[in-house]
């Protein structure tokens, strides 16, 4: 941890200036359902491509599978109690594509009961409900047909939308189509990192066409069915530097970003994809139809945006850029960088780039830190000070002009962190997986009464 962190790290302190502290202004906290659901077996839930890939033998860190997890399917109760008690104004959290649809394209009524019970609880406790339909939990019969890679998932996507926002219609404020889709088309099928582990750019950019064709068919069946609910996309964004002032390493950066934002950016607000990307990705166009990208473009009412750290990179020597860590700089669990003003300037240069762009709400903002509990305590410091200063950041990037309107810690709860299992620890709640006992840490608490104090004032 570098020095920089100690003014931030005993309190949640947002500044008289900072946005935080408008009482419109939306605070959060968000989940995800493969994170913290387990239940993978019950009450009609079918198999998912998250269920296949960490039950194969060295795909997660210790083997670790998302069968229990925070048995928030049992626990959801108690989950919504603590949520409540947080002072938070939302909660973000997703829709088990398995949970809700069998494979014949039936709905399930017992996974749809889950969710209606968790939403009306929400709503009676006060809380704004942020509902995304997917993240990354694809049925495995699907990806058994080509997954996101196969253009039929699309048209099937586009389905479970229309099921599940007629079923829910009402108790959802604003849905998310999709979480991440830079995650789910690169590592699902480019890097293999993440389910179903594919490794191939040719199928990562063919499976980011289909995922946003799901998207723009979704956005038709969401605004016809649910018309008084907000509709929008999450993605998460990367801010690309470089060490190289020179020219080269400029572009190595630009090229970064390209591939981290516009291509998602591009198709969402100019309807096309930037050409440079088939520079960077010979070959790797995908096959498009007539009337795709006007599907994709369909005016949205918010765009989500994750960010968690920057990367820094240097050309290649050819048409692409290395990643070179940078040495003194503060880390967190993951070991990704913690750099708040990445945050700052992506906000401003897509406020620039994009002139229509929805407002914008911070879906996810959060750390991974190895918390222990210790004395019935968890004093997350590194989290409390990450927190102070990425709220900074939106702060200035308002001051700027942007349209931030609201930000999601991530996460609630500690959870399955995807490939990482349950090592790494990003929940303002700490949980023991062993008796699944909740514990508030410090940031938790923190954030809880700051969020009074503000309800005062206000």
């Amino acid at each position: 941890m570098v020095a920089e962190v100690a003014a931030w790290e005993d309190e949640f302190s947002p500044p008289a200036d900072s946005v935080l502290w408008r009482k419109d202004f939306l605070m959060g906290a968000a989940t995800a359902a493969y994170q913290i659901e387990g239940a993978i077996h019950e009450d009609g839930r079918i198999p998912s491509i998250w269920d296949t890939f960490s039950a194969t033998p060295g795909k997660t860190l210790a083997g670790d599978t998302g069968e229990v997890a925070c048995d928030h399917y049992h626990r959801w109760q108690e989950d919504v109690e603590l949520l409540a008690s947080l002072n938070v104004g939302a909660y973000r959290l997703s829709i088990a594509w398995p949970r809700v649809m069998t494979a014949d394209g039936r709905s399930n009524p017992k996974g749809i009961a889950f969710y209606r019970r968790l939403l009306t609880a929400l709503r009676a406790k006060g809380l704004k409900t942020w509902v995304t339909l997917y993240h990354w939990d694809l049925p495995q019969h699907l990806e058994d047909r080509g997954g996101w890679v196969n253009r039929e998932t699309a048209y099937r996507y586009a389905d479970y939308a229309d099921m599940i926002s007629k079923e829910l219609a009402g108790l959802v404020d604003a849905w998310a189509t999709l979480n991440e889709p830079w995650c789910s088309a690169m590592h699902g099928y480019g890097t293999g990192h993440h389910a179903p582990g594919k490794q191939d750019v040719k199928l990562a950019t063919q499976a980011m066409h289909h995922l946003l064709l799901g998207h723009g068919l979704a956005v038709q069946r969401l605004r016809a069915n649910d018309p008084q609910a907000q509709v929008g996309i999450v993605a998460n964004v990367g801010r690309g530097t470089s060490t190289d002032r020179g020219a080269a390493g400029q572009r190595a950066a630009w090229l970064f970003e390209l591939q981290h934002n516009n291509w998602i950016f591009d198709p969402l607000f100019k309807q096309s994809y930037p050409s440079a990307l088939w520079e960077l990705w010979p070959g790797a166009a995908p096959a498009t139809e007539p009337g795709d990208m006007a599907i994709i473009g369909a005016p949205l009412d918010f765009l989500g945006i994750n960010y968690y750290f920057r990367t820094n990179v240097v050309s290649d020597g050819q048409h692409g850029y290395t990643e070179v860590d940078l040495d003194g700089v503060e880390r967190t669990q993951m070991g990704w960088e913690v750099y708040p003003d990445g945050l700052r300037h992506l906000l401003i240069g897509f406020q620039h780039e994009y002139p229509k762009l929805p407002p914008i709400y911070i879906t996810e903002n959060g750390m991974a830190t190895d918390d222990q509990v210790v004395d019935g305590e968890v004093d997350d410091r590194q989290r409390i000070s990450f927190l102070n200063r990425h709220l900074e950041a939106v702060t200035q990037a308002v001051k700027a002009g942007v349209d931030v309107r609201g930000y999601f810690i991530w996460s609630l709860l500690d959870n399955f962190e995807w490939a990482f299992g349950y090592e790494r620890r990003f929940g303002i709640i700490h949980v023991d997986y062993a008796t699944q006992k909740r514990t508030l840490k410090r940031s938790a608490k923190l954030v809880t009464r700051f969020l009074a104090e503000r309800a005062a004032r206000n």
